[in-house]
């Protein structure tokens, strides 16, 4: 049901397009090319098996878990609200 001057379908449109962005983000965030040895923050071996497991990995485990920390979460949110929807 659509309101305002949204269309049928303009909302789950709006979440397609989120998502959609959300994962483009994701992709690009990627390591890529060969995988350090050791880690470019501590300077600590990065494991064989982490090495395999994502491809041209840079940082061990935990100094990953720590830049994701400051990182923080997404967006989380649809930036690509209608005006309707924002002036409510």
């Amino acid at each position: 049901m659509a309101g305002g001057w949204s269309k049928d379908g303009d909302v789950q449109q709006q979440i397609d397009d989120s998502v959609r962005d959300e994962l483009e983000r994701a992709r690009r965030a990627l390591p890529r090319g060969e995988s350090a040895r050791h880690c470019d923050e501590c300077g600590e071996p990065i494991p064989e098996a982490r090495r395999q497991a994502v491809p041209g990995v840079r940082l061990c485990l935990d100094c990953q878990a720590e830049r994701d920390k400051r990182r923080g979460p997404g967006a989380g949110h649809n930036r690509r609200g209608s005006k309707d929807s924002q002036l409510r």
